[in-house]
């Protein structure tokens, strides 16, 4: 069971793949994230565009890696981790000894199934034959939806999503969550664009499916009708889905109703018989939004051809199975999805994105291990005093807020003081000892943990909330906020340099880490965010006054973003991005007083000819900086919440007075909007 995203803001969009060089990259290389120098470009004024300024050397002497759909500050640091993964894989591989069930044991063997070329290429498509033989099988409208049911119930969904989380309007209970889903490009629009652009790259994809039904076993000419036929179906589905404007909006996402309703409303669909081969069978009731897509996929279960349905969910086992397959396959995968649609030139090598696939599916074994080498007690506290200083500033700019209202404040005073932060690890490990992982079977490795994660969730249900649980496991690149449980999680894999620094100065790690902290505290009070009270329940806890007046600054923020040119005419989507646009302008503010009332305890000195202001802005700077190719430009744009770096670091910067004073900027400088277009909320 594949989880929805319900309202829970990252503060970055998943990195691209990341290469990992044949030596390691020694800690001290990255030590002490300063040598502004060897980044920027002088050439280039501050006040004119301070993203080019402050990383252009670094922008020109760090072209992207061909395996690589762009490169970035996040990529380096992904690298140096996974570098560090490797060779701690290594040594628990070297266990031979390994109890069944030990970590060891399961990582060396995953690891060991994952690169064993010779032995996929032997199975090809083995692993996925009998599927594929009984949806081939198919005769009667009954065996489709039986397949349906199979598939979701041995977490390989299709056709539409569900999800485990908490219920948003009662956070004591766990709910199920199904939602719009079906398609085979990112989002509705690739579907129902009518440039000549999107026009190409929807027959790309059509031949891309026709690729992979000929490499499954069928003709080239019956391929490419029955993926003529696919891309005509899951365009139907799109029509009627949901545009990421809407899906900000959780409440767009939420609609309990008993299973009876919905075996009335979507009667072609077994909904109890569902919900016992997932092993819910005492569920009563569940999350059913989205009605225009549930009323088409009704439909096409009543009245698509058999044909149709036969050639659409094989489609839908090879493309789920292809990167744990032969070659072939794997390459006609990563042919379209990374370098058609992003721009990627080369596959990594095989060992790398096995590493991969173990953060995403032993994602806590492998953290452990990679939290006792890489995250000393130190550095938790030295981030949570951070996180305390953060925490009191953000209260101090809510306390002064001259557009919220007496009872509105009291509101958001509440719900400050129930922030929960999690940091670098879980306290408590999940246990994977009961999965059978074996030597030489890819493929029923990563299934069999997939079931395993989706039996835990199902697990859940009936039982109290355990607030214990983090989102992504320790050795990632990330953070996020969690609506629900009003927390923010900062992994131990982004608390490492250039984010983080025990050797850098304040200035830097407020900058750079210390406004990440403040972005994700913000994203409590983003467009999204704000829905949810200090309880984590979506409740509208605003005045109406006060909302206008938040909606009417919000707006000045989507006009600013759509201001901004990414590529040709492609500009940004303001409302997708609001809620990250946000988080950026709060979080540089809270994290800027922080520094300020942190340096009258520890006064800083210009350090490489930089004031402590100034450094702050550098630190901000150096953490968006990215290359892109042209694919992965448009389709971070087209598909991401999260706005290119260079607006990461303008958009917010050309409001801020602070920014303005710290570089002796002057009214009329491109980085300095007039001040009756300025933005600030939070």
């Amino acid at each position: 069971m594949r989880s929805l995203a319900l309202a829970c803001a990252m503060v970055l969009v998943t990195s691209p793949a990341f290469a990992v060089p044949d030596a390691a990259v020694p800690d001290a290389a990255v030590s002490g994230s300063s040598a502004l120098s060897k980044n920027l470009d002088d050439s280039v004024a501050a006040c004119d565009d301070f993203y080019v300024y402050a990383n252009g050397l670094w922008l020109k002497n760090n072209p992207i890696p061909a395996a690589y759909a762009s490169w970035g500050t996040f990529n380096e640091l992904e690298k140096r981790n996974s570098e560090r993964l490797k060779v701690i894989i290594a040594e628990v591989s070297e266990q031979a000894d390994a109890a069944q069930g030990s970590v060891p044991q399961q990582l060396g063997d995953f690891f060991r199934s994952g690169v064993n070329e010779a032995e996929l290429e032997k199975r090809a498509l083995g692993p996925i034959r009998a599927e594929l033989d009984a949806i081939a099988k198919i005769k009667r409208r009954a065996d489709v939806v039986a397949q349906i049911v199979q598939m979701h119930a041995a977490a390989d969904p299709v056709l539409f999503n569900l999800g485990i989380r908490q219920d948003l309007k009662d956070n004591t209970r766990m709910l199920v969550y199904a939602g719009q889903g079906g398609l085979g490009l990112p989002n509705r629009d690739f579907y129902l664009r009518d440039d000549a652009e999107s026009k190409a790259m929807l027959a790309n994809y059509a031949t891309h499916i026709a690729n992979m039904l000929a490499l499954a076993g069928s003709t080239r000419k019956d391929a490419a009708k029955a993926a003529e036929r696919i891309v005509a179906f899951e365009r139907k589905l799109a029509q009627t889905h949901l545009p990421r404007e809407a899906m900000r909006d959780p409440n767009n996402s939420y609609r309990v109703v008993a299973v009876g309703v919905a075996e009335r409303e979507v009667a072609m669909l077994p909904w109890r018989q569902l919900f016992q081969a997932l092993g819910a069978k005492q569920l009563k009731q569940f999350s059913l939004p989205h009605p225009d897509f549930f009323r088409e996929l009704d439909r096409a279960l009543r009245k698509e051809p058999l044909s149709l349905w036969r050639d659409y969910l094989t489609w839908n086992v090879l493309r789920d199975a292809a990167p744990y397959l032969d070659k072939a396959i794997a390459e006609e995968n990563f042919r379209f999805y990374r370098t058609q649609l992003a721009g990627q030139k080369e596959q990594r090598p095989r060992d790398e994105r096995v590493i991969e696939q173990m953060n995403l599916l032993l994602g806590e074994p492998l953290g452990q291990l990679f939290v006792a080498k890489h995250f000393p007690p130190e550095a938790k506290a030295r981030m949570m005093e951070m996180i305390g200083n953060l925490k009191l500033a953000l209260r101090t700019r809510l306390e002064n807020l001259a557009w919220m209202s007496p009872e509105t404040r009291k509101q958001a005073m509440e719900k400050w003081a129930t922030f929960t932060p999690k940091i670098g690890y879980p306290d408590r490990w999940r246990d994977y000892s009961s999965v059978k992982i074996v030597a030489d079977d890819y493929y029923g490795n990563v299934r069999r943990l997939q079931a395993f994660d989706q039996a835990f969730d199902i697990a859940k249900l009936g039982k109290p909330v355990d607030k214990s649980e983090w989102g992504m496991p320790p050795q990632q690149v990330n953070a996020y906020y969690n609506p629900l449980w009003n927390e923010i999680a900062f992994p131990a894999g982004i608390l490492q340099p250039p984010f983080f620094d025990m050797a850098a100065d304040d200035a830097l790690n407020y900058g750079a880490i210390g406004a990440v902290i403040g972005h994700e505290l913000l994203h409590g009070f983003d467009d999204s965010g704000s829905r949810f009270d200090a309880q984590g329940r979506l409740r509208m806890w605003w005045t109406e006054e006060d909302r206008k007046a938040f909606d009417a600054r919000a707006k000045r923020l989507v006009e600013q973003a759509g201001e901004f040119v990414a590529i040709g005419d492609m500009r940004l989507n303001g409302q997708v991005s609001l809620g990250e646009n946000i988080a950026d302008l709060g979080g540089l503010q809270v994290a800027y007083l922080a520094l300020e009332t942190a340096l009258k305890d520890r006064p800083q000195a210009a350090k490489e000819g930089f004031s402590a202001e100034q450094r702050f802005f550098f630190g901000w700077a150096q953490v968006w900086r990215r290359n892109w190719t042209e694919a992965a430009l448009k389709l971070q744009v087209n598909t991401g919440p999260h706005a290119p770096g260079k607006f990461r670091v303008n958009g917010p910067l050309s409001n801020l007075a602070e920014f303005k004073s710290a570089f002796s900027c002057k009214e009329g400088d491109p980085m300095v909007r007039k001040e009756a277009t300025r933005v600030s909320i939070w």
